[in-house]
């Protein structure tokens, strides 16, 4: 009998600016451009950048299409940190690394027919800053 994978949320989001820790791209920043949460992986903007053999193949317009184009591939979101701004002693902004830490805030909430309540939201936190993201 085969396991069924977990399918759990990821610490990253579309549009965070991340930092590649492990792996050929080491070091490296850029911006997801989108996250593939059932296999566990990101594509980041300028990162894990392959080459990759297409077809020629006829256009709709008439023109051809094909050759060796460049684009990134996905790497394991477990490679990747999420990156936030801080403001030194010196006033200098600085991109570190941090983990993330989710809390719950109380929000009021309002229902169709117009009343309100109070309810709670999730938000992201930085682990070092406490700040939200």
């Amino acid at each position: 009998m085969a396991q069924e994978k977990v399918r759990r949320s990821l610490h990253v989001k579309k549009g965070d600016l991340v930092r590649v820790i492990a792996g050929k791209s080491k070091g490296l920043e850029g911006k997801i451009i989108s996250v593939l949460p059932e296999v566990e992986k990101v594509i980041v903007e300028g990162v894990n950048r392959v080459k990759k053999h297409t077809k020629v193949q006829q256009a709709q317009r008439g023109g051809t299409t094909g050759g060796i184009i460049t684009q990134e591939a996905p790497i394991h979101v477990s490679n990747v940190m999420l990156l936030v701004e801080i403001t030194d002693a010196d006033g200098k902004k600085q991109k570190v690394t941090t983990r993330v830490g989710y809390n719950r805030v109380e929000v009021q909430k309002r229902r169709p027919d117009g009343s309100t309540y109070t309810g709670f939201r999730s938000v992201r936190i930085s682990r070092r800053t406490g700040e939200e993201i």
